[in-house]
C-alpha cells in the first residue's frame, strides 16, 4: 500500500477512529518527555489551585488576545 492509498483508507474511517490515527501519528512525531510532562502537570495543578482558591483571577481569552493585538498595533 502506498501513501496515497493509506490516506484514502484513513479518510474513510469513522471520525473517532480517524482521531485515534491522527493522535497516534502526532505522538510518534513528538515523543513526550516524562520529566517535562511531570513538571507541567505539577504546574497545571498549582495554577488550578490558585484559580479555585481565588488567589488569581481568570481572564477571558478575548481580553488576552485584544491586549496582545493592541501591543502589536502600536
Amino acid at each position: 500500500m502506498n501513501t496515497k492509498q493509506l490516506i484514502n483508507e484513513a479518510v474513510s474511517l469513522p471520525v473517532e477512529e480517524r482521531a485515534l490515527v491522527i493522535d497516534s501519528l502526532l505522538r510518534s512525531l513528538n515523543q513526550p518527555e516524562s520529566d517535562i510532562d511531570k513538571i507541567w502537570a505539577k504546574e497545571a495543578k498549582r495554577r488550578l489551585n490558585e484559580l479555585r482558591s481565588g488567589r488569581v483571577k481568570a481572564i477571558q481569552g478575548e481580553e488576552v488576545f485584544k491586549k496582545v493585538w493592541d501591543r502589536f498595533e502600536k
